[in-house]
């Protein structure tokens, strides 16, 4: 089989950041995020949900290669959960969780950024269509998580023991 194009890596990369943010989010609401941050991080789940189905969707449109794509989104999906565990310990609260987010939501802007900038030569329209859809979402989700950040640092005592 032949190797995987810059592209068809790059997709298989924001694959494996779906699925890692699909895992994250399970791991930090259990965190004990206020209400309106739970129901928003159920949207971001589903939302990364959708951004691995479409993502996979348009891996198998590429002639032979759908297997060795996804191969390459489980070992983006296995980087992030080390991650993840590195991150986030048993003392962790939901503050370090949302931090954890911000990071994670920003690498998974980049990645979407350089798979549209990449396309802009290689002109696969799923490619063009896809990033035309999860661009915006991914930084929205940026957005969000770094509001929700300083919403919750702005509640902890600076001066309170760590």
């Amino acid at each position: 089989m032949a190797e995987l194009t810059n592209l068809e890596t790059k997709l298989g990369e924001v694959i494996g950041l779906a699925m890692a943010a699909q895992v994250a989010i399970d791991r930090i609401s259990k965190l004990d995020p206020p209400p309106d941050l739970a129901k928003q991080m159920k949207q971001m789940r589903s939302e990364a949900a959708a951004a691995e189905k479409g993502g996979t969707d348009l891996a198998g449109t590429f002639d032979g290669k759908k297997s060795k794509i996804l191969a390459e989104a489980r070992t983006v999906k296995q980087k992030g959960g080390e991650m993840l565990k590195t991150y986030l310990d048993r003392d962790s609260d939901i503050l370090d969780g949302m931090e954890f987010m911000t990071m994670a939501e920003a690498g998974e802007v980049g990645h979407w950024s350089v798979l549209g900038e990449m396309n802009k030569t290689a002109r696969h329209a799923g490619v063009r269509e896809l990033v035309k859809v999860q661009l915006p979402i991914q930084k929205r989700h940026l957005k969000d998580v770094s509001a929700a950040s300083v919403q919750l640092a702005a509640k902890e005592d600076p001066n309170a023991e760590a």
